[in-house]
């Protein structure tokens, strides 16, 4: 034992100490610190009690001093111990704060892509955690950014106005359709079911999977309505794409029959001209496709400018069958995928104002 230290106990601090020794819920180091302290009570020596706790020399004596000095709450508790970086001062270091900023704000050295905390800590001889609060202060995130894409169309200012103008005012007469098609949808079949969500744990979903297919989802997005005239097809070539265009126009003639809403063949009324915004897929152009638009009059195009199919509205609502419908779903095969896209392509349009309230958030 070290010199100066002398451990003796009363009953009730040894009933406390024998307590937590015996609770099989005590943390590992408060045992074989009230351990230490037993063992010194009863006069074992120091090399035993390094054996029996499996501790230090040192370590025996400073819990031996400790609770010489706090009693049994001292072996309970850890002290803080300073940090090896002095705290910064925000408020006086101002020199120190504007260095790290200024080296977040400029390129790093080296190949290095971007500055991280550890790096301007070592330059500026800060703590990490400083950076992170001059950081937050300064709203300063280099480990964040974003993408963007800009279009080279050199009528990009005209196509906006021209769409935009569709949206918000619409021609009289007119049915203002957003087209595209969503394509190679997969069915994807998970190896194992996952397990629901509950308190504490979030649901789960295998990494691995089986794709049963794929089939492709051509969509007309009524702007004014909200309603969506939806087909799948297993390919997306202009011949499908034609067979699209041709259900809508096919939409206005028919007589709805037991499967079919009255609500869907009245989106494009025969008397209607038809203002399609599309976007620069080259199958959207191919020359049998102009050749159907010139047979069929009431329809007119309105393309998208490059690289911007994010004006188009039908995105918002393939948005919404990702989420919704087919990024955590399971599916066996693709007639059990096209039921799904087609269930939820009904269920918009029985209630068509969720779309366009979707597509203005």
């Amino acid at each position: 034992m070290l010199t100066g230290i002398s451990i003796s106990l009363n009953p009730s601090d040894r009933a406390r100490l024998v307590e937590i020794t015996a609770d099989r819920n005590s943390p590992q180091k408060h045992v074989w610190r009230t351990q230490i302290v037993l063992l010194s009570a009863d006069g074992v020596g120091t090399n035993e009690i390094m054996r029996v706790t499996g501790t230090s020399k040192t370590c025996v004596w400073r819990w031996q001093q400790r609770f010489m000095e706090a009693g049994t709450d001292g072996l309970l508790i850890d002290k803080t111990r300073p940090s090896r970086i002095p705290p910064l001062d925000v408020a006086l270091d101002v020199a120190v704060v504007e260095r790290a900023v200024a080296l977040t704000l400029t390129e790093p050295p080296g190949e290095t892509t971007h500055w991280t905390a550890a790096a301007v800590a070592a330059a500026c001889s800060i703590s990490i955690s400083s950076v992170h609060r001059i950081w937050r202060s300064h709203g300063l995130r280099p480990h964040q950014f974003r993408q963007f894409k800009l279009s080279n169309d050199p009528n990009f200012a005209a196509k906006v106005r021209d769409i935009v103008g569709l949206y918000v005012n619409p021609p009289e007469h007119a049915v203002v359709l957003s087209v595209d098609e969503k394509s190679q949808i997969q069915a994807l079949d998970r190896t194992q079911p996952g397990l629901p969500l509950k308190k504490g744990r979030c649901g789960t979903m295998t990494h691995d999977y089986k794709r049963n297919g794929t089939t492709t989802l051509f969509a007309a997005f009524n702007v004014l309505e909200g309603s969506v005239i939806g087909r799948c097809m297993q390919r997306h070539t202009h011949q499908e794409f034609i067979r699209f265009l041709n259900a809508i126009e096919n939409q206005g003639h028919r007589e709805p029959g037991p499967s079919r809403t009255r609500a869907i063949e009245n989106q494009v009324p025969a008397n209607k001209q038809v203002h399609v915004v599309l976007d620069n897929y080259a199958t959207h152009k191919h020359p049998k496709v102009i050749e159907w638009l010139g047979r069929h009059e009431r329809f007119t195009f309105h393309f998208t400018p490059t690289s911007a199919s994010w004006i188009n509205a039908v995105e918002g609502f393939f948005a919404k069958l990702t989420n919704r419908r087919l990024k955590r779903g399971v599916f066996h095969s693709i007639v059990a995928l096209q039921a799904a896209i087609n269930r939820f392509v009904k269920e918009a349009n029985q209630n068509p104002g969720q779309s366009l309230e979707a597509r203005s958030r």
